[in-house]
């Protein structure tokens, strides 16, 4: 899926105008007994490697570990687990005989972070020692629309069917082309890869990919719908926060709270319930306003 990274720094500024130039203040806890932070539910404990011996692990163990860190710092918003993940890969990171799929999942831990450049270069050189790696081919179709290289997004669409994973392919060109604005086309193919999709999980991606191409072309009720069905069949972080970008950009303040009230307490969940808030005059956006700050 395609994320709008600039909203949450906009929303982010303009929050924090509104909160002064007050002092931070350093955080001294008085006794050991004293709680400083409650971790979430979610997170996870496992015994940590006193020392990597390369030769005595097994990098497809690594990446099916590595795998399940992503999936938890995507659906919980816990940067955490990036953090995690790169601990993980740390025997790997950054060397150039690492196996092809750390190295794809190393680059996606960096895009994950931010991290364009970086993740590009890793990339790149596992993709031009294994060109049949289509998730590879995915996550650089991926980076090259964030930066509006359409052409070569297509190109790396084009490298993902050629490697045998022709939906995700057809997905992958018909994002490139909402974004080119070609509308009709992109809605009309993703409608159809949903419906002849038995995969609950991946009708779910569908149905989000089809709503931010109808929300592109101004055609904000199906959108809404669109997400809707998504989130129904299986719910997920990246959905339910664009979904509220969308009912917030509407004025619809209730349902957007709505949408955001079961989410992991995230800075991007916390943005946009105290935008809600503001808006509506309800004095709590202040406190969000403070805790965001304190962050």
């Amino acid at each position: 899926m395609t994320m709008f990274f600039a909203k949450p720094v906009i929303w982010m500024a303009l929050l924090l105008a509104h909160a002064g130039s007050g002092a931070v203040t350093l955080l001294q806890p008085t006794s050991d007994d004293e709680v400083v932070e409650v971790l979430p539910a979610v997170t996870l404990n496992r015994p940590v490697r006193s020392a990597f011996v390369v030769k005595d692990i097994d990098p497809a163990d690594v990446a099916r570990q590595v795998r399940a860190d992503i999936g938890l710092a995507r659906q919980t918003g816990d940067t955490r687990y990036w953090g995690r993940a790169q601990a993980q890969l740390e025997p790997w990171w950054n060397k150039a005989d690492a196996p092809v799929e750390l190295a794809v999942l190393q680059a996606t831990v960096q895009q994950g972070r931010h991290e364009f450049d970086a993740s590009r270069t890793v990339l790149s050189a596992a993709l031009a020692r294994a060109g049949s790696h289509a998730q590879g081919w995915l996550n650089l179709a991926s980076l090259e629309r964030l930066q509006g290289n359409y052409t070569a997004a297509s190109r790396a669409c084009d490298a993902v069917a050629r490697a045998g994973a022709v939906l995700y392919a057809q997905a992958c060109q018909l994002e490139t082309l909402s974004l080119r604005g070609q509308w009709q086309a992109s809605e009309d193919g993703l409608r159809e890869l949903a419906a002849r999709s038995q995969d609950k999980g991946q009708r779910a991606w569908l149905e989000s990919l089809l709503a931010e191409s109808q929300e592109r072309s101004g055609q904000d009720a199906l959108a809404l719908q669109s997400y809707q069905r998504s989130l129904t069949l299986e719910h997920d972080l990246y959905t339910a926060i664009a979904m509220s970008d969308l009912l917030l950009r509407g004025g619809k303040l209730v349902q957007a709270l709505q949408v955001l009230e079961p989410l992991p307490q995230t800075d991007a969940v916390l943005v946009r319930r105290a935008s809600a808030w503001r808006r509506s005059g309800d004095a709590r956006w202040s406190g969000l306003r403070d805790t965001l700050r304190e962050r």
